[in-house]
C-alpha cells in the first residue's frame, strides 16, 4: 500500500459520492462542492453510498493520481453524511485504509481471502 507522507493534509469528502466519477470528476468536485484546490498537494477522499470502495485524488506535483481501494469485506468507517469536508491525520488515513475504525482504533476480523472470480 502506497502511504502519504506525516505532514500530508488528508480531506475526506462527507457526502457520498458517484463512484463512477474519475480524476476529472473527482476534481470538479472538489472544486464546486469544497471550493478547494484540487492542485494543492492534499488528499482528497470520496467514498460511496456502499460504503466498500473508497477513491483517493492527489496531485503530486507533476500529475494527478487516482487511487482506488475496495474492500472484500466489511465498509470503511466514516462520519455522519454531512455537506463538506473533514480533516484527517495520515496516520488517521492510514488506519481508515486498513478498514480500521479511525476513530477508536479497534481492528476489525481478520478478511477471508476471496475466491477466484
Amino acid at each position: 500500500m502506497i502511504s502519504p507522507p506525516s505532514g500530508a493534509r488528508v480531506y475526506l469528502v462527507t457526502a457520498p459520492c458517484d463512484m463512477r466519477k474519475g480524476i476529472n470528476g473527482l476534481a470538479g468536485q472538489v472544486q464546486s462542492v469544497l471550493k478547494a484546490d484540487p492542485y494543492s498537494g492534499a488528499l482528497f477522499l470520496f467514498r460511496g453510498k456502499a460504503g466498500d470502495q473508497l477513491k483517493v485524488l492527489a496531485w503530486d506535483g507533476t500529475g494527478m493520481c487516482l487511487f482506488i481501494k475496495k474492500l472484500e469485506q466489511g465498509r470503511f468507517i466514516w462520519p455522519p453524511i454531512v455537506e463538506g469536508r473533514l480533516q484527517l491525520t495520515a496516520g488517521q488515513l492510514a488506519l481508515l485504509l486498513e478498514g480500521i475504525d479511525w476513530r477508536r482504533t479497534v481492528a476489525p476480523p481478520e478478511t477471508r481471502r476471496p475466491e477466484i472470480a
